[in-house]
């Protein structure tokens, strides 16, 4: 499904869903156990699936005598919204599991279309202090972080040295700004090196969003109002626009492209690659050009007018699918956003722990350290609106149009066309 009839049909969920209302059992099996349905976002096979099916069949060990069994469901989330149709069908057709895992900028959308539920009471007050954030909407928690994120720009050392560019010196207390960004770019430039991937590519899903986003912030502007149902003055803003443009000054200045590979910077070809902490396990593949720790290096973001940074992940939520005891659910909820799970779960993916807990203890300037410190200091989350799927939409479609002189009154078209759907959800 192309990605306005994904949001066509999201947004249109509460309309023609037969998945709440109605309360049911929860099932059983002919042991006569209660049975739990989970859905991963991600592959059985991966090193993440594998760390949530670890934790599922320990969960399953542990409730044995309870005679409660989770049952996973690993839905790959693709770029074609595999993940996301799938949700949409079993809405519609009352089938939700009755925990999923959603990334977490959905929140607001899947509350309001009625694919999540309120979990606030089952989340005590120490708990909540544990996390590093919560999936909130209108005052209410809807899910519990699974891991944490951060992105920012790898480098290749070898690549700098032979440039002359010494960038020891930028810190997410001290980080570089725009324009120093930009010198830097310049003098790889000069060396006949290719400056930069700023993933401008990568927006048949969320990926250029969430790596691109903050740079508006970091410019002063922002997307919605508080309310989230406002996007004219906000998104189509003159600090708005001024973040795009210096996103597209990049490509006018020849710092990046679309052009460039998806493996160009693990190739040795580009001086630096934007992207977030499950790229550092990538370069386990590229020991050529990356034979160890020492090759490379992750900057944080660039500063503008304000210090800002990606930020937000996957979590777990449980559904609104009609079951009306929900008891069972709650334990498997609470055993795989439990600190155990957490420290599983992201020592397969790198990512960083949802909870405080978790305590990780990480190298005072290792990459993982970089990426914590910039997360607390200068993290920004995405948008919180109802209407996140056709924002992030938007935001593709204006990065898609970086390269083109009418940037302006693209970003004013995208802008009303975010704001009749708000209009339509008010």
């Amino acid at each position: 499904m192309k990605k306005g009839l994904l949001l066509l049909a999201l947004t249109t969920l509460t309309l023609v869903s037969c998945g709440g209302g109605n309360s049911t059992e929860q099932e059983k099996d002919a042991s006569g156990n209660t049975i739990v349905k989970i859905m991963f976002h991600v592959n059985k096979t991966t090193a993440e699936g594998k760390a949530y099916q670890k934790r599922i069949e320990a969960f399953n060990n542990a409730y044995k005598e309870e005679k409660i069994k989770a049952v996973p469901r690993f839905e790959a989330r693709t770029s074609d919204n595999k993940f996301e149709q799938t949700l949409i069908n079993m809405k519609v057709e009352g089938t939700l599991p009755d925990i999923i895992t959603f990334d977490a900028p959905n929140c607001a959308s899947y509350a309001y279309a009625e694919i999540l539920s309120d979990i606030s009471g089952q989340i005590s007050q120490d708990e909540r202090n544990d996390f590093l954030s919560l999936n909130e909407y209108n005052g209410k928690v809807y899910g519990l972080p699974i891991q944490e994120s951060s992105a920012g720009f790898y480098y290749n050392k070898n690549l700098f040295a032979r440039a002359g560019v010494d960038v020891s010196g930028y810190t997410v207390d001290n980080p570089w700004t725009f324009d120093q960004f930009k010198a830097v770019c310049q003098q790889l430039k000069n060396s006949g090196i290719t400056p930069v991937d700023m993933r401008i590519t990568a927006t048949g899903d969320e990926t250029a969003t969430y790596l691109l986003y903050s740079f508006i912030h970091a410019a002063g502007g922002d997307f919605v109002s508080k309310d989230g149902f406002t996007a004219t003055g906000h998104f189509n803003s003159a600090e708005t626009k001024s973040g795009f443009s210096y996103l597209a000054s990049l490509i006018s200045s020849g710092y990046t492209s679309y052009a460039i590979g998806p493996t160009d910077f693990f190739n040795g070809t580009v001086g630096m690659y934007l992207s977030s902490g499950w790229t550092i396990d990538e370069f386990r593949d590229y020991t050529t050009n990356f034979p160890d720790r020492n090759s490379w290096g992750l900057l944080p973001y660039p500063q503008g007018t304000a210090k800002a940074s990606a930020t937000g992940s996957w979590s777990y939520g449980v559904t609104d699918n009609g079951v009306a005891d929900k008891s069972a659910t709650y334990k498997l909820l609470k055993w795989m956003s439990s600190a155990e799970s957490t420290t599983v779960v992201t020592n397969a993916t790198g990512m960083i722990p949802s909870r405080k807990s978790c305590n990780p203890t990480y190298e005072v300037g290792s990459a993982e350290w970089v990426l914590l410190e910039q997360l607390s200091k200068t993290g920004k989350e995405r948008p919180a609106t109802v209407c996140y799927p056709k924002f992030s939409q938007c935001f593709g479609r204006i990065i898609d149009s970086l390269s083109k002189s009418n940037l302006s009154e693209i970003i004013d078209g995208q802008t009303n066309e975010l704001q009749k759907l708000l209009n339509e959800r008010k």
